[in-house]
């Protein structure tokens, strides 16, 4: 394997990883969402603003602070954390990054780009593969308050990445949102006063400062190197890598209905990212 496709495949390994740590925290009797939130937010906040200032000094993180980015960060972090109370963590992968592609397809919408049919069709499957996985009335039917609040970490996540799409120094903009969405996940853990453990709280950490924290200094250093589409292709692979790892590590059901939406879901997203781009609108 080279170089690049190994980096790549550590990045997805670190953003799995972070459904699979925020679930097992959660499994502590004692770790409570928003101290993991918080703790989480804190340790990626130290490392990404370290790896900033380590190449520009304070001037470069202040100049990328920015209250909308900050929020957007806040809705997914806090969301994710609260969502994994009830989600197991492939369940809840699977929500978070087809509700992503899907937030982010409405905002290309929004914004006017042009979309092809392909790509409409796509999205289409996609989200019929959510909306199946999702109704309500079976048995293997995510808990309707955590697939919430994984909804509102995937719009979350969504805008945040619209809004940072086509930035000039990313890595400083995520720092800089982390140091920010701090606030707001101190202000959480105060009014939920909810526990911490020691094993949470180290989980939380890791979760931070390595899966976040340096797994998105990582992405962000090869993303130049790959063509969008199959940047986008390549995050397929963090929800399938979730449901293995949850079924081997934390004994997690894997139901045919969940691999069925799985294969909806994944599938129409590559469909969409694939298909070649629509003339550009005139004027």
């Amino acid at each position: 394997m080279g170089r690049l496709p190994a980096l790549v495949a550590l990045t997805m390994l670190a953003f799995a990883a972070n459904s699979l740590l925020n679930r097992a925290a959660l499994l502590q009797p004692g770790m409570g969402p928003a101290s993991f939130a918080a703790l989480r937010v804190g340790a990626g906040a130290v490392v990404l603003a370290a790896l900033v200032m380590s190449r520009g000094g304070p001037a470069r993180l202040r100049a990328r602070f920015n209250l909308g980015n900050a929020a957007a960060l806040t809705a997914y972090m806090l969301g994710f954390s609260f969502a994994y109370v009830s989600l197991p963590a492939g369940l809840g992968a699977l929500i978070l990054f087809g509700g992503v592609q899907i937030t982010m397809f409405a905002g290309g919408v929004l914004s006017g780009d042009a979309i092809p049919a392909r790509r409409w069709l796509g999205a289409g499957v996609a989200f019929g593969g959510l909306v199946w996985l999702l109704w309500p009335g079976a048995a293997s039917a995510p808990h309707p308050l955590g697939a919430g609040l994984m909804a509102v970490a995937a719009v979350g996540w969504g805008i945040y990445s619209l809004r940072g799409r086509g930035g000039s120094d990313p890595l400083a903009t995520t720092a800089a949102s982390f140091v920010l969405a701090l606030i707001p996940a101190l202000i959480v853990v105060v009014l939920a006063s909810d526990g911490v453990t020691l094993p949470g709280a180290a989980l939380a950490m890791v979760s931070g400062a390595i899966t976040s924290g340096l797994g998105y200094a990582l992405w962000y250093s090869v993303l130049p190197r790959l063509p969008a589409s199959s940047a986008a292709v390549v995050q397929l692979t963090v929800p399938v890598i979730a449901v293995a790892a949850g079924a081997l590590l934390l004994a997690e059901p894997v139901t045919l209905r969940l691999v069925a939406s799985a294969v909806l879901v994944l599938g129409g997203v590559a469909l969409a990212v694939t298909a070649p781009s629509a003339p550009a609108r005139r004027a």
